[in-house]
């Protein structure tokens, strides 16, 4: 059977060990995923062809477009808790934030001295 999904029209969540993939236009759901380890808080990075998603100190990969699991590793002996995902093809949550910030004031700072 041939996927039909492309990455640029799914849209990825997270929650309570799990991971569903939404069509971004309809909200139709296309595939979900649970982690066989960890519990809670998901985070989840879109990393080109890939999908990296942290559960309780387990990662896993995964294909985004049909959700199968690539690879886990469970990073024995680091710990648990809420993780920060970055990769070169991606990033995660908090650097989109602190991106928009930043953006957000040399705009302010252009405009500011346009003003004066």
């Amino acid at each position: 059977m041939t996927n039909k999904n492309k990455i640029n029209d799914l849209v990825f969540l997270g929650f309570n060990k799990q991971v569903i993939a939404l069509d971004r236009y309809s909200g139709e759901k296309k595939w979900e995923w649970k982690a066989s380890k960890g519990t809670g808080y998901t985070a989840i990075l879109v990393d080109g062809d890939r999908l990296i998603v942290s559960v309780q100190g387990y990662t896993f990969c995964l294909d985004p477009l049909s959700g199968s699991e690539v690879w886990m590793n469970e990073l024995k002996g680091h710990g648990t808790g809420i993780p920060s995902v970055v990769s070169v093809r991606g990033s995660s949550i908090g650097s989109a934030a602190a991106q928009c910030f930043s953006d957000a004031a040399a705009a302010a700072a252009t405009t500011g001295a346009a003003s004066a």
